[in-house]
């Protein structure tokens, strides 16, 4: 029986914890997730204990992965380290690419047309260690990173964690595909302005919305026009 913990929130936590529970050979031991989050409620229903804060003081003994499920707290090595065989996250990206927290927005944004998800083992890079599944989507030309997410990313990440965990369940400790940090992309917050992307600045991008007619003043880093196109809200405060 492989005992796992689940550390996640909102509907994907909550579709990945009832997936995760019918596999065979599969136990689900607790979750970490917010007060009040679908999550814990989900748990609570099945009585499985739920935490609210993940460390390694509060890892119940005996679970062997760690599966984060829509997790925004990074999972240190100590609390690895109490799980037989550490930890497993979803990413909605094609790792290397796209590492960090808006990689749906990016891709989107940047309006490539595939990307998709993979499951890889936690470490103590951020969205960088081992892949161990990996499948990719189609993005279409009217698709909002929303949409692109429930539509495809989001079952398409329970399918993948359910492969590697049911993997780890039949054959024990599954070895995975090393990242090449030759191609990797990194994605800063969308919401916290401005976000750099040099590589933008090559991409012609929408019309831009309705702004102040006021211009903006002489002088400014390109990277910084580039942003204020997009953001109405930064393209007033500088035209200010």
């Amino acid at each position: 029986m492989l005992n796992i913990l689940i550390a996640g929130q909102k509907w994907f936590g909550a579709s990945a914890f009832l997936a995760l529970r019918d596999l065979p050979g599969v136990r689900v031991e607790a979750v970490c997730a917010p007060p009040g989050d679908r999550l814990a409620s989900q748990a609570e229903l099945y009585r499985v204990p739920v935490l609210h804060k993940l460390n390694a003081a509060a890892m119940p003994a005996g679970i062997d992965l760690i599966v984060a499920a829509h997790s925004h707290d990074f999972i240190g090595e100590r609390t690895r380290q109490r799980a037989t065989w550490g930890g497993i996250g979803y990413h909605p990206s094609l790792l290397p690419l796209h590492r960090g927290r808006d990689a749906v927005r990016w891709a989107v944004r940047m309006r490539e047309r595939v990307t998709g998800g993979s499951v890889y083992r936690l470490s103590n890079r951020m969205d960088g260690g081992d892949i161990l599944a990996q499948r990719h989507v189609f993005i279409r030309p009217d698709d909002t990173a929303e949409e692109l997410w429930r539509r495809d990313l989001a079952q398409l990440g329970v399918e993948l964690l359910c492969q590697v965990v049911a993997a780890h369940a039949a054959t024990g400790y599954q070895h995975g595909a090393r990242q090449d940090d030759a191609l990797s992309t990194w994605e800063p917050s969308i919401d916290r302005p401005p976000a750099y992307r040099p590589d933008l600045l090559m991409i012609e991008g929408p019309k831009s919305p309705a702004r102040p007619a006021r211009p903006l003043p002489a002088g400014l880093h390109p990277w910084l026009v580039a942003e204020a196109e997009h953001d109405p809200a930064l393209y007033a405060s500088l035209a200010a």
